[in-house]
């Protein structure tokens, strides 16, 4: 049978193993195995989001509220915002895909880094729209302008902070560089790990709301996946002016988030006390990531997310130590793929992190 030709030159998106598959895999029980590599926030979610999603589970039977008032009401006012400026989708990689399918096509571009969220490629492929990327590793907004000016792509997207690398961009910086963007250029900000990069730097933090009113041409993303611990719900979001929002919807199915993801969402936002809580513990346990890697010599890249990525040195190989601390229960991401001899891990628990440094002690 023949698909579509654009299909050929398609890698299929590898996401981090499940708990269920190495219980399969290698025999050990689920409650020893710690998966250390989907950047979940690993201390789950607030008391309050359970009782509200148990509370609504018998309502699973009636489609959700398509228009989303209570979700988009929520987040309006968190932000400051309207909800004309909102569209909601399953995961915020669901409004990567409207915003490429509405603007990208087989004439034209997108421009992104070299070491970025494989989404944003695999999308623009799709459509059968070729590929710009920068040089540097990480976001070197010099050469993005240099690239733009040279392709003039239909998409920039900027990741900051950047997944798999954890680095960000100052937000003065960002500003700076969309000052210099002309309007048929849809630039988008990805702040998926937002919440953790402007906790620990001010001078990190977009505000949405100064974005969007300062450039009609920009679409601000959004996750409820990190921070607020729903990666299991898939709820994202996507805040720009109205007509990029009007022109995302022509491309949203109908009814596509669910009734317990929708209640799930709004009841995280009504809880950020708890979600700061977890927080401040990400980056307790992160900075013994950075003694580690201090102690052994590896390069860390400064993160502001809630994973570090760890570059190992010459001789010692991503991929080898994956599969040994996989046959050890312990799942992180192996960045070889990304063409990085490097190891990205969530930042666990207290006692998750123990486990993780106990073995990988012994590996590096």
């Amino acid at each position: 049978m023949n698909f579509n030709e654009t299909l050929k030159n398609i890698k299929t998106y590898e996401a981090g193993k499940p708990i269920e598959l190495v219980v399969r895999e290698f025999g050990i029980k689920s409650e020893d195995i710690v998966k250390l590599a989907s950047n979940e926030n690993p201390y789950g979610v607030s008391p309050k989001v359970k009782e509200a999603v148990a509370n609504k589970a018998g309502d699973m039977y009636l489609y959700p509220d398509d228009s989303m008032f209570e979700l988009k009401a929520a987040l309006a006012e968190k932000f400051g915002i309207t909800s004309q400026n909102l569209i909601i989708g399953s995961g915020s990689d669901q409004v990567i895909e409207f915003a490429v399918h509405a603007k990208a096509n087989k004439n034209n571009s997108i421009l992104i880094n070299s070491v970025t969220f494989a989404m944003y490629e695999i999308y623009a492929k799709q459509v059968g729209c070729q590929i710009i990327r920068t040089a540097s590793q990480e976001h070197d907004l010099k050469e993005f302008y240099e690239l733009y000016k040279k392709h003039n792509p239909a998409i920039i997207f900027l990741c900051t902070p950047n997944n798999p690398t954890g680095d960000a961009l100052d937000a003065n910086a960002v500003f700076s560089f969309l000052e210099k963007i002309d309007n048929d250029t849809l630039v988008v900000v990805d702040g998926a790990y937002m919440e953790y990069a402007a906790y620990k730097d001010d001078a990190k933090k977009i505000d949405p709301k100064t974005l969007i009113e300062q450039f009609d041409n920009v679409l601000y993303l959004g996750t409820f996946s990190k921070a607020y611990a729903l990666g299991g719900m898939r709820v994202g979001y996507g805040i720009a002016q109205k007509h990029i929002i009007d022109a995302l919807y022509k491309l949203r199915p109908p009814f596509n988030v669910t009734t317990l993801s929708l209640v799930a969402a709004r009841s995280a936002l009504e809880d950020e006390a708890f979600v700061k809580e977890s927080i401040e513990k990400n980056f307790i346990q992160m900075r013994r990531y950075e003694k580690f890697a201090e102690k052994k010599g590896l390069s860390i890249i400064p993160s502001y997310t809630n994973f570090v990525t760890l570059v190992l040195k010459n001789g010692q190989n991503s991929t080898d130590i994956s599969e040994n601390l996989l046959k050890k229960g312990i799942i992180v991401r192996n960045l070889s793929s990304y063409n990085l001899n490097a190891i990205r891990i969530t930042v666990g628990t207290k006692e998750q992190n123990d486990r993780l440094f106990e073995e990988l002690e012994q590996l590096v």
